[in-house]
């Protein structure tokens, strides 16, 4: 007696390859919407912060954490006492952009232009939650830039003034921290001319030395994190 043999047809394994390869091209495309939108977050975190500083300027012709009178023009605001070489009113934001140090002006800067109703976020300095995060959870922050330092290279001498040297140039510097290197490489498409190391905006080791130079997009690694620096 003849046995029946069974199992797939060329059509039916077709049939199943093809529908693994959409379900594959969605997952891809998922993923490369996700990126994309955590790029876009990224750009329009660089972005906003002009914003806020023109806003304010516009409604207390002053600069956010520069302002001398800041406790008359928002009432619940602090006023800067540090560091020591700080003058306020003088236009400005004096200390690191990641301080951590609430009479800072670079970290009242923040209280300020929330209190003035252009940023939303906690008040308190206090606040576990005070200093914004970019969409990887990294910190946020802002300074000025002292022409003193500007182009300086490793090793050179002058004020820690411009976090991710190699000549940035600008009356401020926004960085962001803990940005993976191929979200960092395509923001800088986006933002920049598109190579990590020259132009406005900067990418530098998370354990960076302040004046060190930046790096190059080929020393940038897509699974590694680093900082973004941007001049304004």
């Amino acid at each position: 007696m003849q046995r029946q043999q069974s199992g797939f047809t060329l059509v039916e394994i077709a049939i199943v390859l093809v529908i693994i390869g959409l379900l594959l091209g969605g997952v891809l495309k998922g993923q490369e919407l996700i990126n994309s939108a955590k790029v876009k977050n990224f750009a329009t975190d660089f972005r906003n912060i002009p914003l806020f500083i023109y806003g304010y300027q516009d409604k207390f012709k002053a600069i956010p954490g520069d302002d001398k009178s800041v406790t008359t023009h928002l009432s619940a605001a602090t006023l800067a006492t540090s560091p020591a070489t700080t003058t306020v009113g003088n236009g400005v934001i004096n200390g690191n952009w990641d301080s951590t140090t609430v009479t800072d002006e670079s970290y009242l800067f923040w209280q300020h232009v929330r209190l003035a109703g252009l940023a939303a976020g906690p008040t308190a300095t206090a606040d576990a939650s005070y200093l914004p995060k970019n969409a990887e959870g990294g910190i946020i922050g802002i300074e000025s830039g002292l022409s003193g330092y500007i182009g300086a290279t490793a090793g050179s001498s002058g004020p820690p003034a411009v976090p991710a040297t190699a000549a940035l140039t600008g009356s401020y510097v926004v960085c962001s921290k803990s940005i993976l290197g191929k979200f960092a490489k395509q923001l800088d498409i986006t933002l920049d001319d598109g190579v990590t190391n020259t132009g406005s905006l900067r990418v530098v080791s998370t354990s960076h030395k302040r004046g060190d130079p930046a790096l190059a997009t080929t020393a940038v690694l897509d699974d590694d994190s680093y900082t973004v620096c941007m001049s304004m």
